[in-house]
């Protein structure tokens, strides 16, 4: 027994002393790391500095970018979606988390932090070589290195860097060849990347971001409503715009995850760190409202028309209904690091999107898009057959596929196979055509666009220039244009047939009394009358508003021209002959004019 134990020992004392051995030439650079010779060790101390500059520069890459340093394949966007597949900030692009594609597709970008581990080891591989030794050399330092390999692990508040590399230090008998280089740099980059990841699924989940867009527009532009007046109710859509961009740049700001939890503004999303929600006018965005009639946005009264005297009163009720796109960058803070992603904000139809599954993966190209095989030859000239540059898409069952642009006035590509698409023209200083073209086979097209021309409008009633507030409208197959004169004195027009219509609208003084009227009603009779169709009339007071109408109808008219190219061409100025109508003083003289109004004719001139 006694034998047994020594023979024992010995060979526990031989498994270690190999161990020792094993262990010594696997990990000898990690001890000879630690053994570095002194005239050797500020050179190396000099490599770790530099590999620890390089970690940081790529963790705010990572950081400023939404946690990526190689960005994902760029795709554009369209007129519909304006959101390309990355956000412009300062020169510096970043791809959306989220966002919708030229195509109308949603896609996401959202990396994982094992993406985001390779990518930085990859940054550190490619950068080391940046790493310089020539002040050394100098100083008779030989050193070589080998292939860089490096392995990223991301914690909450550190960075850990393994890198894997022969790194051999020489100088006279001295000499220390250094295999594994192991550093930790404090960084929050992980937490604040979960930070984000957790603001990202709630708006993902509640749509919060839509659902104050929705807010901001009710609140900011008109909707819904009515308003009691006589004369229609205009507003500039550009003006209407400007001022719901403003109101969402404000509101976008002062959104908060920290305060009150009965603060308007406060975002319950379980994150400690500090949460800033940004949004700029100077970025991409998408603003649309119907119905239109060009740039004004019209609400029509009711109550003045003839036949509808037995109301006592006019009103003008309005709903439009908008379609806003544009992007919010979210910025993590924690100190002097800050992780921040775009996303896009979708509201259609004065509606949130609908939220994504969160199990929502991206999404390949629309397969319409992805093949396209058809050659096609598209020709773009203007009226006087001259070539000019262009624009192409082509849109089928509603579907747009960017096509390209032409070079003088010329294009020959691939389209995708559809029957009676369209193809879509876009260029600068023209209106927009739309043509329909089958691509089951190779063909060719030649598209005439018809060039915008802006005029000015002069306005003369019973032969006088006017100042009176006036709507006026040219209305062809293809758009309307509508100007509110003499506010706005410029119109946009090309070729084409138009009905030109004028309603001048003057100071009214006409009072109109509360009322009371009865409207009275067949109803079925109850009991067993009622099933053999037996009625009884029944009656209603209807209460009338006492209503001050302060704009009436006091002239206009409508008359249908032809404008040629050439009128557009050699004026400047495009007058319009109106004839007055009489003041109204009672809502019956009120809807007289109405009727005068139809039979009243426009004179037309070009000057």
């Amino acid at each position: 027994m006694k034998k047994s134990g020594q023979i024992t020992i010995f060979i526990i004392i031989a498994i270690v002393l190999v161990a020792s051995v094993a262990g010594y030439f696997i990990f000898r650079g990690n001890l000879f790391q630690g053994a570095v010779p002194s005239s050797i060790e500020p050179v190396y101390n000099s490599f770790l500095s530099c590999v620890e500059e390089k970690v940081y520069t790529g963790v705010d890459i990572l950081e400023s970018q939404g946690g990526y340093i190689e960005l994902p394949e760029f795709e554009a966007g369209s007129d519909y979606m304006p959101f390309s597949s990355q956000l412009n900030l300062l020169g510096n692009p970043i791809p959306y988390w989220y966002y919708v594609s030229g195509n109308n597709i949603e896609r996401e970008q959202v990396p994982s932090k094992a993406n985001m581990e390779e990518q930085l080891g990859k940054f550190i591989d490619d950068k080391i070589a940046d790493c310089r030794f020539d002040s050394y050399y100098e100083q008779g330092f030989e050193i070589s290195r080998g292939a860089p390999d490096a392995r990223v692990l991301i914690g909450n508040s550190d960075v850990e860097v393994n890198l894997i590399m022969d790194l051999n230090i020489a100088q006279g008998e001295d000499n220390s060849l250094i295999k594994n280089h192991r550093l930790i740099v404090n960084s929050n980059l992980g937490n604040l990347y979960d930070s984000a990841k957790k603001i990202y699924n709630q708006e993902q989940d509640e749509l919060f971001l839509e659902n104050y867009a929705v807010d901001t527009l009710r609140l900011y532009t008109p909707v819904d409503g009515v308003e009691l007046t006589c004369s229609p109710q205009t507003w500039i859509a550009e003006d209407v715009f400007e001022k719901l961009q403003d109101a969402i740049e404000t509101n976008t700001a002062v959104l908060k995850t920290r305060g009150d939890s009965k603060d308007y503004f406060k975002i319950d999303a379980g994150v400690s760190e500090d949460v800033r929600f940004v949004n700029s006018k100077n970025w991409t965005y998408s603003f649309d409202v119907e119905p239109a009639d060009g740039k004004l946005l019209i609400a029509n009264p009711v109550g003045n028309q003839p036949g509808l005297g037995i109301l006592g009163f006019c009103y003008v009720p309005y709903h439009f209904v908008y379609s806003m796109k544009y992007p919010v960058l979210v910025q993590v803070v924690d100190g002097e690091e800050t992780f921040q992603f775009p996303l896009a904000v979708v509201v259609q139809g004065n509606q949130p999107r609908k939220a994504l599954d969160a199990t929502a993966s991206e999404v390949g190209l629309s397969e319409l898009c992805q093949y396209k095989n058809t050659p096609v030859a598209v020709n773009i000239y203007d009226s006087k057959l001259n070539r000019v540059e262009a624009e192409i898409s082509y849109e089928c069952f509603g579907t747009k596929c960017n096509i390209g642009e032409t070079s003088g006035g010329y294009l020959k590509k691939e389209f995708p196979q559809c029957v009676n698409g369209y193809i879509l023209v876009k260029s600068d200083g023209f209106s927009d055509a739309k043509y329909l073209h089958s691509t089951i086979s190779a063909g060719s097209v030649d598209i005439i666009l018809n060039r915008i021309y802006k005029k000015n409008i002069e306005l003369k009633v019973d032969g006088k220039i006017s100042g009176k507030n006036a709507i006026i409208t040219f209305t062809s197959d293809d758009n309307s244009k509508t100007i509110v004169y003499p506010g706005q004195k410029v119109i946009e027009l090309t070729e084409g047939q138009y009905e030109i219509q004028v309603q001048i609208y003057a100071n009214s003084s006409l009072n109109i009394d509360a009322a009371t009227n009865q409207q009275c009603v067949d109803v079925p009779e109850s009991g067993l009358s009622g099933l053999f169709g037996m009625t009884k009339q029944k009656c209603f007071d209807i209460e009338m508003p006492a209503q001050i109408i302060s704009n009436a109808l006091a002239g206009g008219g409508t008359q249908n021209h032809y404008i040629l190219e050439s009128d557009l061409q050699n004026s400047e100025t495009i007058e319009i002959n109106a004839q007055s109508l009489p003041t109204p003083k009672t809502l019956e003289e009120l809807q007289n004019n109405y009727i005068l109004f139809e039979d009243k004719t426009l004179g037309v001139n070009f000057k």
